[in-house]
């Protein structure tokens, strides 16, 4: 599991089909509490907002989080930080 803060959001005017609908964020990740400088794209499955502070799981684990186990997806927003 990966942290990060989302830094934008990603408009895309095609998607395969089982990502029609899903939301994708340019996340910033954090290692120690300090940023990186190293961005990832994830699809949101939170409602997380840019500015906050989210949990990312990525691989095989990060299809299973989406409503649609098939969709080709290898990174996704799981939780937001208080």
């Amino acid at each position: 599991m990966l942290r990060g803060i989302i830094r934008g959001n990603i408009v895309s005017t095609r998607k395969q089909e089982a990502l029609i609908g899903s939301k994708f964020m340019e996340v910033e990740l954090m290692k120690n509490g300090e940023l990186t400088g190293d961005y990832l794209i994830a699809v949101d499955s939170v409602g997380a907002g840019i500015g906050e502070t989210v949990l990312i799981t990525t691989g095989s684990s990060a299809r299973l989080a989406l409503y649609n186990a098939n969709a080709p997806c290898d990174a996704v927003i799981v939780g937001i930080v208080d």
